[in-house]
């Protein structure tokens, strides 16, 4: 049996004993059942401690974080890098920070207390990322609402980027119930100033289509102006059955709008991009996706990258923060999402994503 049969039976092997866990159609994080629960993340964190370190000297080694932290959102405030992820070991925001986005140290819960719209219990808090607007920070993330019984999108402020961030609104921010609750917001500030806010409906929860919305914020990012713009959906085969976890990036005057899709507990869960004429589109899928995806056939198995964000160094290179899967000794899929790191570079107009990476590379 040759290298790449080896690598397709392992893929196999991880599809059929680690993806049970997740949907098995085109499933995402608005599948609550298969979400992780806090106590399970507390395990699993327990163990993981152990494994922070990554770097040695030059050169460090994915993953970054090696513990259970999905959805990664990244921002920089002086000198330091603030991550936050989706609910996990009884955080609502798990928060980590570093310096040199390679060794992070891991924090109290950015947003210990929910709103009075919001479900208490269970995983519901998903997806956080944080703009740092007049002097305060604004973070957008997605809670299960009480009264829709849906996922939503919330907006909680803190003067400092570490929190304790507080949610005062009695109602949602962005609550679309009738195409299935809205998640993934991502904030993004155009080169004029102007606020846009991108998110996901979750149409997926109740087989309806799913779409990346943007809507333009007022100055202050408290209000929504205007209405929604529909830029990308799921009408491609690699994306199956979901488009989520929307990343604008500007450079060199290039709109190039990064998503993830497909089912976010496999080996088909991968990141893709499109390109945009503004912040508000029109956008064009890209031609050659997905530019992250699983790699089974290499001495580490790779499974579900994805739900990026990009983040500069002090070189000012992009690079590409994501999750994927632990992989267990017994070479099984865990039930951790640990945040990894990688390049971005572009060749012309298309992105490049230098990973995954498994081997040694220079630290940013």
């Amino acid at each position: 049996m040759n290298k790449r049969d080896i690598g397709l039976l392992l893929g196999l092997i991880l599809l059929l004993l680690g993806g049970c866990q997740a949907a098995s159609e085109g499933g995402s994080e608005t599948d609550a059942t298969t979400e992780p629960t806090a106590a399970t993340n507390a395990t699993t964190d327990s163990v993981a401690e152990a494994a922070l370190p990554t770097a040695e000297g030059e050169h460090f080694e994915n993953a970054v974080i090696r513990r259970d932290f999905p959805d990664p959102g990244i921002i920089r405030v002086g000198d330091t890098y603030y991550a936050y992820s989706t609910n996990a070991a009884s955080r609502n925001v798990p928060l980590a920070t570093s310096t040199d986005l390679v060794n992070w140290d891991y924090q109290a819960d950015a947003m210990p207390s929910l709103p009075s719209w919001a479900q208490l219990g269970g995983s519901y808090v998903w997806a956080p990322e944080v703009i740092e607007i007049d002097g305060r920070y604004h973070l957008y993330y997605t809670a299960r609402d009480k009264a829709a019984d849906k996922q939503c999108i919330g907006l909680a402020i803190s003067d400092k980027p570490e929190g304790k961030f507080k949610d005062t609104r009695d109602t949602a921010f962005v609550c679309q119930v009738e195409e299935g609750g809205s998640i993934d917001a991502s904030p993004f500030r155009d080169a004029d100033g102007t606020l846009y806010l991108y998110w996901k409906n979750d149409g997926n929860c109740c087989n309806m289509a799913t779409h990346i919305y943007v809507q333009e914020m007022s100055p202050d990012g408290l209000s929504l102006v205007g209405e929604p713009t529909r830029l990308v959906r799921n009408d491609r085969a690699w994306e199956g059955r979901v488009v989520e976890a929307p990343t604008m990036w500007l450079e060199d005057g290039r709109y190039t709008l990064f998503f993830s899709a497909n089912d976010y507990g496999g080996l088909d869960y991968a990141v893709g991009y499109a390109r945009c004429e503004s912040a508000v589109g029109p956008c064009e899928d890209g031609t050659e996706n997905p530019v992250l995806s699983s790699v089974v056939d290499g001495s580490v198995p790779v499974i579900g990258p994805g739900h990026q964000t990009i983040i500069l160094d002090d070189d000012g290179e992009p690079w590409m923060a994501y999750h994927a899967w632990q992989v267990t000794s017994a070479g099984m899929r865990g039930t951790a999402r640990f945040m990894w790191l990688d390049r971005l570079t572009w060749e012309g107009d298309v992105p490049r994503v230098l990973g995954p990476t498994t081997e040694p590379q220079p630290v940013p």
